[in-house]
């Protein structure tokens, strides 16, 4: 980081098509208000009937550089080169970059370390230990970079005497897991990420008017190109693996569009490479890592008499958030991910929604959201999308709410790209399309995978008033004090 025309829906009894495509991800979130000042030096001191406040807001050096953690074009297994074409990573990249990441990992220190229930993070210890960075000189720290090992965003809790937002949830160490990725040292799980939190807070107004959206398409050149080959009556006796080179060569490079997030953001690569990665699993590419998760192609009847074009999308899986009713606490609830599913209809190389799913393609979908838990821990980059979405779910919470005005908290190094800026990764525009095959009797089956679909906004509207969750806000703010009496000026506690 830096401071400063043709139909081919029933072509054939033989086939049932699937290739990689559709990935819709719409993300809402509403933007927290970023409020900035000019040159000058101002501190603010308020004091309370225990502890004293400081609120800084400085203006930081323009030279200082925090440096980027390695393989910044790398997430989930997947790079993208400086054309913007998405691939995975080859055995040989892999095993490099784990190297050189591991090599990097700091130590963690002993109390960061055991797992938690409750670890909490202050918004405003969290500006203030940016700036002491900054101001310093200094990188900051991989405690900072990932949250304090936050691995849910489970409780939103504001403090207006102390000026203050706390972001809570389960917590425990780190380290990196055999996909170069950050991970709990115990549960696998991936941790939260600073950089995530930046752009989803700083993108929430544009996720709430427009989307945060992500897609990977076949163009409707390639479709056309497609349903020529499709129309071809020799397909069906052809050489399998042909007739797999032919139709990837047919479609064409496909195109990955964003919209309303930085396209060169970590959150931006995360969720591209979760739909990439819940297209090979439906796809057979990938073996399922999770038992009881077949792929959808494992799943088709080889009686399959009409060419099937399903669309799979992760979309978010909330409860009511519960509330206090005093506008100080909320619990985020639920396992937060399911699968969705729907057939496409091409018309002259354009997709068309039906709005209605294959029986088969509704059970693996099932199958994905039942087993996802599971394939988080499995493969880390189902668990990032989880931890995005959690982290847009408490920007929109916080900016439907007007919590930063309510507490009078300036967050300009986490709101302000000129003051703060991400690590900058190549932004994904292209992947080639692969198209999988699977012998079922006599048929062959080549499978069609979807996308993405997150609308995070629509979550903080539906909320349920609990006497539960106050209690859990004080205990916090307890935990805190004795914190703040061990240890000098922390942002992160436990409890």
């Amino acid at each position: 980081m830096t401071v400063a025309g043709t139909n081919v829906r029933n072509k054939f009894a033989t086939l049932a098509v699937a290739l990689l495509m559709a990935g819709v991800a719409a993300m809402s979130a509403r933007q927290v208000s970023a409020q900035t000042t000019s040159t000058t030096t101002t501190t603010t001191t308020t004091t309370t009937s225990n502890v004293t406040q400081n609120t800084t807001i400085i203006n930081p050096p323009t030279s200082t550089t925090f440096p980027a953690f390695l393989g910044p074009t790398v997430v989930g297994g997947v790079s993208v080169n400086v054309d913007g074409v998405l691939k995975l990573q080859d055995t040989a990249e892999k095993e490099k970059l784990l190297a050189a990441r591991r090599q990097a990992l700091e130590t963690i220190a002993a109390k960061i370390q055991d797992p938690t229930k409750l670890r909490s993070v202050s918004l405003r210890k969290l500006e203030q230990a940016i700036y002491h960075c900054a101001r310093n000189g200094q990188p900051m720290t991989d405690a900072m970079r990932y949250l304090a090992g936050l691995q849910r965003v489970q409780y939103v809790f504001v403090y207006p005497d102390e000026h203050d937002i706390v972001l809570a949830g389960p917590a425990e160490g780190w380290k990196i897991n055999e996909q170069g990725e950050v991970v709990g040292n115990v549960s696998g799980r991936p941790v939260l990420q600073l950089e995530d939190l930046i752009v989803a807070f700083r993108c929430a107004d544009q996720a709430r008017n427009g989307g945060l959206t992500c897609s990977i398409d076949p163009t409707p050149e390639g479709m056309q190109r497609l349903n020529g080959l499709l129309s071809k009556q020799q397909i069906v006796n052809g050489n399998i693996e042909q007739i797999g080179a032919d139709m990837e060569q047919a479609l064409g490079p496909q195109k990955i569009t964003l919209h309303g997030l930085p396209e060169n953001s970590r959150f931006a690569l995360v969720l591209v490479s979760a739909d990439y990665h819940m297209k090979r699993l439906g796809m057979n590419f990938d073996p399922s890592p999770v038992k009881g998760m077949p792929s959808y192609l494992e799943l088709v009847s080889p009686n399959v008499h009409a060419v099937q074009t399903p669309r799979w999308w992760l979309a978010p899986k909330y409860d009511p958030l519960s509330t206090d009713g005093q506008g100080l606490a909320w619990e985020i609830r639920g396992p937060g991910v399911q699968c969705m599913a729907e057939e496409d209809f091409f018309n002259g190389g354009q997709r068309q929604q039906t709005a209605r799913a294959n029986p088969t393609a509704q059970k693996w979908a099932d199958s994905m959201t039942a087993h996802y838990e599971e394939l988080a821990e499995k493969d880390s980059i189902f668990g990032d999308l989880r931890n995005c979405i959690d982290l847009a779910v408490a920007g929109a919470l916080i900016q439907k709410e007007n919590l930063l005005d309510k507490v009078n908290l300036h967050l300009q190094y986490l709101l302000n790209d000129k003051m703060l800026t991400t690590t900058v990764f190549n932004p994904p525009k292209q992947v080639d399309s692969k198209v999988s095959f699977l012998k079922k009797g006599k048929n062959y089956v080549v499978s069609v995978s979807g996308g993405v679909a997150l609308q995070p906004w629509e979550i903080i509207q539906k909320q349920e008033t609990s006497t539960a969750i106050d209690p859990i806000r004080d205990a916090a703010a307890k935990a805190r004090t004795a914190a703040e009496e061990s240890r000098a000026d922390p942002w992160w506690w436990n409890g």
